[in-house]
């Protein structure tokens, strides 16, 4: 997933994709244990893709608190 992607989401959007990177990221670690992971790879994308949610939240949010003390 692109950054550019991410930051045309709606902020319940954003939301919902980081509650399915954290689900799917469960599912992966879960696989892990079981030896059934078809591409160790899989769960350091899924991180890099929360992060990059992540990222994109704090983003808005930091701008939302600058927008309110210019006010």
């Amino acid at each position: 997933m692109k950054v550019e992607e991410i930051r045309h989401f709606s902020d319940e959007e954003v939301q919902s994709e980081l509650d399915r990177l954290h689900r799917h990221l469960f599912d992966l670690r879960a696989q892990a244990v079981t030896e059934k992971l078809e591409d160790p790879s899989m769960l350091a994308k899924t991180k890099r893709d929360i992060a990059r949610v992540l990222t994109i939240r704090r983003e808005r949010q930091r701008a939302l608190e600058d927008a309110g003390r210019e006010s």
